[in-house]
């Protein structure tokens, strides 16, 4: 079979799959998932196997080391995909529930209904664990969805595919409701952003090349999200043992992925007791600084950053420092480099925290915590499919709730209209 059939095939069982899943009752959509988070912990040996196949390639293929790092699975992956999926099974299901009742002069009762989406197709790289995370919130909010993950993950994704399409066939849904394209070949992608007869919403994850690929070439409606260039502000004032390892936290944990810290801001008032124990630990934790003048005259060891460093995403232990006046200037400067997507301010005032909050337009705003809490899983919506930093129709870590829509629904009682 052709690319194109291969695709038409699988979009259109999507379609009928998702007729069936937006009536699922809940215990047999938790019933699956139940399935299978057991049966991804059972077969976390032969997952490995086939990953370990992707791996060798990737390392053929000169991929970058963030790549790689978001490609390998390991038991802690394994125990992440798991776990996702039975706090999914625990949150509430929103399909059916009703929302914002209220009662016209002539008596209609108006009322909001949650219903699925429909049929999602959602295109990333690397990760395998968004094949499982992704099908299991699809799921849960009653919808199909066709998973194309990169050439890359391909042994890998074919082995949890095979975990999931059993278990929707176990308890008793139709296989076609979480499908994973079998196909290298890129214009899978192309066919796929064609399906707009079948296909309601298409979710890109990955690096900014590919969604602006796919931003530019599909018929279907696209979430966004570019990139994630994350700030941290540490203010006049802040507890700088507090800010020294949020800091940290939020750029070295795991330096390759969206929510991790970009660019460092710095009051001016701390950066001369602030910038020489932080930066210390940064060149010991082998992180390249790249800054303002004034943080290059405070820590001799950085490199003068270029106006190109303060736009990027540099997903590897480089960072943007800049010392700024004032918290005016650090939200400005967030208003013209950063993403949209994750900006914390350590601080200890009140005041000054409700400012920011309310000033920074980005999808997730924290006050003293590193950005590594913009995440689905953190957050308590279960396994995220994506952090949108476009505001229709989600802005930030879209759970199951995000993966639903409304529909008025009017109770009468003979009335008509004059």
């Amino acid at each position: 079979m052709s690319v194109e059939s291969t695709i038409i095939e699988m979009a259109k069982a999507a379609r009928a799959a998702s007729v069936e899943m937006a009536k699922c009752p809940s215990d047999k959509k938790n019933e699956a998932l139940i399935r299978i988070a057991d049966n991804v912990e059972k077969e976390a040996s032969y997952i490995q196997e086939e990953n370990e196949k992707d791996l060798l390639r990737a390392g053929e293929m000169g991929l970058s080391n963030a790549m790689i790092d978001r490609l390998t699975v390991k038991d802690s992956t394994i125990k992440s995909m798991a776990d996702g999926l039975r706090e999914v099974v625990r949150i509430q299901d929103p399909v059916g529930s009703m929302s914002n009742t209220w009662l016209r002069p002539n008596r209609l009762e108006v009322s909001r209904m949650r219903i699925p989406l429909g049929v999602i197709g959602i295109i990333y790289e690397s990760r395998p664990n968004v094949t499982v995370d992704a099908a299991g919130l699809c799921l849960k909010a009653g919808n199909a969805v066709i998973l194309r993950g990169g050439s890359e993950a391909l042994h890998s994704n074919q082995a949890l595919s095979a975990i999931i399409s059993n278990a929707l066939k176990e308890s008793g849904l139709p296989e076609g409701a979480a499908q994973v394209v079998p196909i290298r070949d890129r214009n899978a992608v192309n066919v796929l952003l064609k399906q707009e007869e079948f296909i309601d919403l298409i979710i890109p994850r990955g690096g900014e090349g590919l969604i602006r690929f796919v931003v530019e070439n599909s018929k279907i409606p696209v979430l966004k999200h570019y990139k994630g260039v994350c700030h941290v502000y540490v203010d006049e004032g802040a507890d700088l043992a507090m800010a020294e390892d949020i800091c940290f936290n939020a750029k070295v944990q795991r330096p390759g992925v969206c929510n991790a810290m970009e660019t460092m801001l710095v009051h001016k008032s701390v950066s001369e007791n602030f910038l020489p124990a932080m930066g210390k630990r940064f060149v010991e934790a082998g992180v390249e600084i790249r800054g303002c003048p004034e943080t290059c005259r405070i820590l001799p060891e950085a490199a003068n950053a270029v106006e190109d460093d303060w736009p990027a995403e540099f997903l590897d232990l480089v960072l943007a420092v800049k010392v700024v006046e004032d918290m005016k200037e650090a939200v400005t400067h967030i208003a013209r480099y950063g993403s949209s997507h994750t900006d914390v301010i350590v601080t200890s005032n009140y005041n000054r925290a409700r400012r920011f909050v309310r000033e920074v337009d980005s999808s997730v705003v924290l006050v003293n915590a590193s950005t590594r809490f913009n995440d689905g899983g953190q957050l308590g919506l279960g396994a995220e499919i994506g952090i949108s930093t476009s505001k229709l129709h989600a802005f930030g870590p879209m759970g199951v709730n995000e993966l639903t829509t409304t529909k008025f629904v009017v109770f009468g009682e003979g009335q008509i209209r004059i």
